[in-house]
């Protein structure tokens, strides 16, 4: 076959790229998406009753804040590892915050522990909670992979558990807005074990969803 043949043949296959959106910009639609998430499942169950009290008191910015932060930050980062040319020291970006939230939710423990005693070391079980952060969190998750399935190929794992983290999250602050725990042990417990499974599961499967979703198009 001539050279000229040969290069006709493979132009002829050829389909139009489409370039992946600056991480950015990535980053803002999946947040906007989100929050239509999260504000829907908030109107829909309606805001817990001491909410005000709470925001008052100090006790619950400062977990939605560094909540929020890990959300963004680790949305950030995983459209960053999307781009086959970013380092993987991204990754490490919503590490801060992440470490921030737990920091906050232990002082939430302690705050307890001082004003109502052993009662605040109280774990009882907690199925909606659980079920809230999986619940929004999974099919966040896959929102998300769908957007970053450029992806597929360079980092899909680190990618796809930076998704799950950053979409469990933001739907922990979901479930903060609406749900009442008795106790900060609890919520340090039942949150963190919900952000881990989202995470552990997107890290999971992530890679193969990527790539059915790139492979779709």
């Amino acid at each position: 076959m001539q050279s000229e043949d040969l290069i006709h043949r493979l132009a002829s296959d050829l389909r139009p790229v489409r370039p992946a959106r600056p991480p950015g910009a990535a980053t803002a639609l999946w947040l906007g998406l989100a929050a239509a998430v999260i504000i829907g499942a908030v109107l829909f169950w309606g805001l817990r009753h001491d909410l005000a009290e709470r925001l008052a008191s100090g006790f619950e910015a400062p977990q939605l804040v560094t909540a929020l932060a890990t959300g963004v930050l680790a949305a950030f980062a995983a459209f960053q590892l999307a781009l086959p040319d970013r380092s993987r020291l991204w990754a490490l970006l919503p590490l801060p915050a992440a470490l921030g939230w737990l920091a906050t939710m232990g002082w939430g423990c302690l705050q307890d522990f001082v004003k109502i005693g052993p009662e605040a070391l109280h774990i009882g079980i907690s199925l909606p909670c659980f079920s809230f952060i999986l619940g929004l969190g999974l099919p966040l998750t896959m929102v998300m992979l769908w957007l970053s399935r450029h992806g597929a190929w360079f980092s899909p794992g680190p990618v796809a558990a930076l998704g799950g983290l950053s979409a469990a999250a933001l739907a922990s602050i979901g479930l903060s807005l609406i749900h009442h725990l008795d106790a900060a042990l609890m919520v340090l417990i039942w949150h963190g074990l919900s952000v881990l499974v989202v995470t552990a599961i997107a890290a999971k499967l992530g890679p193969r969803v990527m790539r059915i979703s790139w492979s779709g198009e």
